[in-house]
């Protein structure tokens, strides 16, 4: 059964206006039935959450086919050990364990950091990020078409780098890009990277955002059928920071070499906070601050999707007048500036987004009975996982057009494939 929520718009005329343009939406958004989740035949480690991560990824074939990295329980209660999770076109499941030499890869767990990103090349292999929290490059490839993914970090350039956050995904032509967060001492900056597929080699394209006395925060990472890159990412105070501010958009076009921003218009990287296309800008006595005393409108957690060209965002944001509650947002360009409209604000949503295009928007609340749900800028928010306690989600949009949906229940160990 599908049960609404109530959602809420505000702003000025200029958001009423960008959310009456996007009224008329196809039924693969927040009005489809969805499909019944399926739970994951394998188990999951409590370690398996984060927001900011890329865990899900599909393949058209000659059927679809479903990625699903995850966490799975160590060897003690500390540890967690890192498989794919492999949905083929008949809805059956196979294991695939990321292998550390003849071990299976395993980490101490780290709730919020230590979790899986992955992506698919051109070629069928395996490319995944795991557990990395400022260390260094902890990466693992399959060395043939859908096999066993392999430690292959000493492939990526910057080997004493230490990282965090690494979103991944794949081109048009079956490059990969990938972004993550470095270490510089007393600042951490935005780093991204290439995958050639063809010769199998990574390389590194640049740094794309820094600033001194400021950490970037990766948030998500788009390709379009141009093979242009899409960045989102926030900024917090050095070294790091539960509460962001700024949340930026950034593309870079492989043809020519350059960065801009959302209007086209070159910039020169990196960018920093005063030079970045910031979506949500400061609010009035918003500034960066220590944890202790961060008590006024911050940002955390954003992902995007592409329409097309056009990027359209989600993000939590604690507003001037919301206490410690954080409303769920959509934001999408307007010339040279932003539109922003408030999808969710009646109870404490989670670190847990997902948004697909043109605007279908994945949100997940603190507590209920139904915690997943997806709204548009014209519609209030469906239930799409009832009566599952899902925690975390991650959300792509497939080649046949539907949404692939990875939904993690930390506390109750489980993990569950839904496709809307």
């Amino acid at each position: 059964m599908i049960r609404p929520r109530t959602a809420v718009l505000r702003g000025g005329a200029a958001v009423v206006a960008a959310a009456a343009a996007l009224a008329v939406l196809p039924a693969t958004g927040a009005s489809a039935e969805p499909v019944a989740p399926t739970q994951v035949p394998y188990a999951m480690d409590s370690a398996n959450a984060a927001g900011w991560w890329t865990p899900l990824a599909t393949y058209k074939g000659a059927g679809e086919y479903t990625y699903m990295a995850f966490n799975e329980p160590g060897a003690t209660e500390a540890t967690h050990r890192v498989a794919i999770a492999r949905r083929d076109p008949s809805g059956a499941w196979t294991r695939l364990p990321l292998m550390n030499g003849s071990a299976q890869a395993e980490y101490a767990d780290d709730i919020g950091h230590n979790a899986p990103s992955m992506a698919r090349d051109g070629s069928g292999r395996f490319h995944v990020f795991a557990s990395m929290h400022n260390v260094k490059w902890q990466y693992y490839r399959s060395d043939t078409v859908g096999g066993t993914p392999t430690n292959h970090s000493a492939d990526l350039p910057d080997p004493n780098g230490l990282f965090t956050y690494p979103v991944v995904a794949t081109a048009p032509n079956g490059d990969l890009y990938l972004a993550a967060r470095m270490d510089g001492g007393t600042f951490r900056s935005g780093r991204l990277y290439r995958w050639d597929d063809a010769a199998s080699t990574w390389s590194t394209v640049g740094t794309f955002a820094s600033t001194d006395n400021r950490s970037v925060y990766p948030d998500d990472l788009q390709i379009d059928a141009s093979g242009n890159v899409h960045l989102l990412f926030e900024w917090a105070l050095a070294p790091a920071s539960a509460y962001r501010h700024q949340p930026s958009y950034l593309k870079y076009s492989p043809s020519t070499g350059k960065f801009s921003d959302h209007t086209g218009a070159a910039v020169t990287t990196p960018v920093g906070t005063a030079t970045a296309d910031v979506i949500q800008p400061l609010s009035a006595g918003e500034d960066y601050r220590p944890d202790a005393t961060e008590t006024g409108p911050v940002v955390q957690s954003a992902k995007l999707a592409l329409d097309g060209t056009t990027p359209r965002v989600a993000y939590r944001y604690r507003t001037p007048t919301s206490g410690d509650l954080y409303n769920v947002r959509y934001a999408a360009p307007s010339g040279a500036d932003w539109t922003r409209s408030t999808i969710y604000s009646a109870t404490q949503t989670r670190a847990a987004l997902g948004i697909t295009a043109p605007a279908t928007i994945y949100y997940v609340t603190e507590s209920g009975t139904d915690r997943v749900f997806a709204a548009t800028p014209s519609s209030p928010g469906v239930s799409v996982a009832p009566g599952l306690p899902i925690q975390r989600l991650a959300v792509t949009r497939d080649a046949d057009g539907e949404d692939a949906l990875y939904l993690a229940d930390p506390a109750g160990l489980k993990l569950y494939f839904a496709r809307r």
